[in-house]
C-alpha cells in the first residue's frame, strides 16, 4: 500500500495500469461505480493524481466529489482541501474520455503558398556564378 503523501510527492498512480485504463473509459454512470470499489485513502490519492494532469483534470474533480474533505486534505494538503472545495461548488462534470474536452481540429483546404517559376536567367547565374550573355 502506497503511503498517501509519498505518493501524492512522488507522482505515482495509486491504481494499477488496468484500472486506470477502466476510469479512463468510464462512462459518466460508469465511474462512481467504479470508483466506489477504490479504498477512500486510494481514492483522495487517484483525485489528487488525476487533477494534476490536464487531460484528467475533470476525472480529478468527479473523482475528489465522492471523497471526504479529510482524505483530500490528510493526502494533498492545501490542495486537497482546495480540490475538496472545487468538487462541492458545482456538480462535478465526469469525462467520458480523456479527450472529450479537445477542440476538433480543422486542416486548411488552401494551398498555403504559391511558388513562382523561376526565370531561365537565374539559375544559370547560381550554377556557373557568371552572368550568361
Amino acid at each position: 500500500m502506497w503511503s498517501g503523501r509519498s505518493a501524492f510527492e512522488n507522482d505515482a498512480c495509486p491504481v494499477g495500469d488496468d484500472m486506470l485504463g477502466q476510469l479512463y473509459r468510464a462512462s459518466e454512470n460508469g465511474l462512481p461505480m467504479l470508483v466506489a470499489s477504490v479504498a477512500p485513502d486510494v481514492r483522495a490519492m487517484l483525485a489528487l493524481y488525476c487533477y494534476k494532469r490536464s487531460h484528467l483534470h475533470t476525472m480529478g474533480v468527479a473523482i475528489a466529489s465522492t471523497c471526504e474533505e479529510l482524505d483530500l486534505v490528510r493526502i494533498g494538503g492545501r490542495v486537497g482541501s482546495m480540490l475538496f472545495a472545487m468538487s462541492r461548488e458545482t456538480a462535478a462534470p465526469v469525462a467520458r474520455s480523456g479527450y472529450s474536452n479537445r477542440k476538433s481540429i480543422t486542416l486548411s483546404t488552401k494551398p498555403l503558398s504559391v511558388v513562382q517559376p523561376m526565370e531561365d536567367d537565374a539559375i544559370d547565374e547560381d550554377f556557373t556564378g557568371a552572368v550568361p550573355a
